[in-house]
């Protein structure tokens, strides 16, 4: 990469970040404004455009890194979990890991995840389904669950645990570790569940 492309690579880094860093409980991405972003980013607003198209680019790059980056935090979980330990502890864990480090990363997700923009939505929506789909071949291939009881399962964990990050998004570190135990036994009564109505659906 030559020296200018690595500039521009930089500047784009730069006005992700920037609008990560505006993002709060009570400013969304929507309130966000190209000048306000840009001027975080210590660039002319016109210099803008020459990387993004507007801000619906930026926002819809934005997501599709969020749920990159909690795919890739949660694969490193699962070869924490391959050298030993519980899998729904570590995940939680790491998830909780997630929220506390990167708050508006997650923010992003939950908000556009119900925003008014038709493209947000299916942009968090497609992150969620590619984590849906990457938990469930792990539970195929660790578990004896068939392919349509590790979906169900996984779809059932996603939300409780997406309702946690929205909880812990606003709670001290020691509410999060109380969370996150919570969180462990639910996610624990949906796995025994599971496996109940495989071992029930083998029997009949």
């Amino acid at each position: 990469m030559g020296v200018r492309a690595q500039q521009k690579e930089k500047t784009r880094r730069s006005l992700i970040d920037a609008a990560f860093n505006q993002l709060s409980a009570e400013h969304g991405f929507s309130n966000l404004s190209l000048r306000e972003v840009a001027r975080e980013a210590g660039i002319a607003p016109t210099s803008f455009y020459r990387h993004f198209k507007d801000m619906d680019e930026l926002g819809l790059t934005m997501v599709d890194e969020g749920g990159l980056m909690l795919r890739q935090l949660m694969r490193k979980a699962r070869q924490r979990i391959n050298k030993g330990g519980s899998t729904i502890r570590i995940s939680t864990d790491t998830f909780m890991e997630f929220v506390a480090s990167h708050p508006n990363v997650f923010r992003l997700l939950l908000q556009e995840r119900s925003g008014n923009s038709a493209a947000f939505r299916q942009a968090v929506n497609r992150e969620i389904r590619h984590f849906v789909e990457e938990l469930t071949d792990y539970l195929t291939h660790s578990t004896t669950l068939n392919k349509t009881l590790a979906t169900l399962q996984s779809e059932a964990m996603l939300v409780i645990v997406f309702n946690a990050g929205a909880e812990a998004l606003d709670i001290t570190s020691q509410g999060r570790r109380e969370l996150a135990e919570r969180v462990i036994l639910q996610l624990q009564m949906i796995a025994n569940g599971a496996q109940s109505m495989h071992i029930t659906t083998e029997i009949e």
